[in-house]
């Protein structure tokens, strides 16, 4: 997919539930970009915001970098990084 396609896709809504650099917990198993399967319970954090907050794009720890698009109710709010 272009990254043009992506941008557009990624606006900032000042109405989405949960914000870019929040820590989420994954609610089911989800696949990475790469194809690796992240484990329910798992936490990460969001780096993108997919239509005003329909899905996010999550960032996990391991393994490192991994990516994945997640719904906003395949996931719960699990922190905040401190100003």
């Amino acid at each position: 997919m272009p990254v043009e396609v992506v941008y557009q896709w990624s606006e900032d809504h000042p109405g989405a539930a949960l914000r870019e650099l929040d820590d989420v917990r994954i609610l089911k198993d989800v696949v990475t970009t790469d194809g690796d399967t992240i484990a329910a319970g798992t936490e990460g954090t969001i780096v993108a915001i997919w239509r005003g907050g329909e899905a996010y794009e999550v960032e996990f720890p391991e393994p490192m970098g991994a990516l994945a698009t997640i719904t906003a109710d395949g996931m719960v709010f699990a922190g905040r990084p401190v100003p």
